[in-house]
């Protein structure tokens, strides 16, 4: 599987760049987001055109990412729709910077990361619709977890995931954050999202249960720590401004006790505190 994983994540690990990181003008961002999905398409036909010469901007590894890609995707049957998605999600990351409602960030949620946990469930050889939505739920949760992580950081680049919904419902004020300064108003907007979250991790648990091997302990591993970071952020009181939710050693022994007792009694929720 390893090869096939490392070749998708080249490529979606570069595109991002092109749209968060990148010192090059949108239009031009865009423009290298556009040439990675032609070819993306080239690679899926075998089509030579694929292993063009980078573009100004793009990495000079990029041959070698478009051919180890053309063979996982020509070898594995691997849907194009799924990369297009990722390329689309980082489209908008170049202009959007504000959601007006929650249904919007799900709807970037299920471009920007469900469909790398689709890819690596074909790439494990598993093709079940009912595990691609709790892979889906899983995929989603994790990004949203990670949003809630890197808040500030996101905030100080002028990024906002919180819906616009529901900083209005709890009376939240940019003006606040602008001073650095988090309200309980803040606090109620962070809860709300939080809890959300949670229920997407509860719902995507079964996608760790749906594979075998390795694999099942990694999705394992990795539920349990998006869950850890919500615990985090809780125990902060809802204040990513003054620390960022990390995980360290000290949840190392914590991830492993749950880890062991996943098939006795089931993990702990995210939210339950040792």
């Amino acid at each position: 599987m390893r090869p096939h994983v490392a070749a998708v994540y080249a490529f979606a690990r570069t595109a991002d760049d092109f749209a968060d990181e990148g010192v090059c003008a949108p239009d031009e961002r865009r423009r290298l987001i556009d040439d990675w999905e032609s070819r993306v398409r080239a690679s899926r036909a075998g089509d030579d055109r694929a292993a063009r010469p980078a573009l100004p901007g793009q990495p000079p590894e990029t041959v070698d990412i478009f051919l180890a890609l053309g063979e996982t995707i020509r070898r594995l049957d691997l849907p194009v729709s799924l990369f297009e998605d990722l390329l689309s999600a980082f489209r908008q990351d170049i202009m959007t910077t504000r959601y007006e409602r929650w249904s919007d960030v799900l709807d970037y949620c299920r471009r920007s990361a469900n469909p790398v946990g689709r890819l690596v469930l074909r790439i494990a050889g598993a093709r079940d619709p009912s595990l691609d939505e709790r892979s889906d739920d899983l995929c989603t949760a994790l990004q949203l977890a990670n949003f809630w992580q890197d808040f500030g950081r996101d905030w100080q680049h002028g990024r906002l995931y919180v819906p616009l919904e529901d900083l209005r419902a709890c009376g939240a004020r940019a003006e606040d954050l602008a001073r650095g300064v988090v309200t309980h108003e803040w606090r109620c907007a962070f809860r709300r999202v939080v809890d959300r979250t949670r229920a997407l991790f509860d719902r995507g648990r079964g996608a760790c249960d749906g594979v075998r091997g390795r694999l099942r302990i990694e999705l394992r591993l990795t539920w349990l720590g998006g869950c850890r970071i919500l615990e985090r952020f809780e125990r902060q009181g809802y204040d990513p401004l003054r620390d960022r939710p990390v995980l360290g050693l000290l949840d190392a022994p914590v991830l492993a006790w749950r880890l062991l007792r996943w098939r006795a009694a089931g993990p702990a929720r995210a939210g339950h505190h040792d």
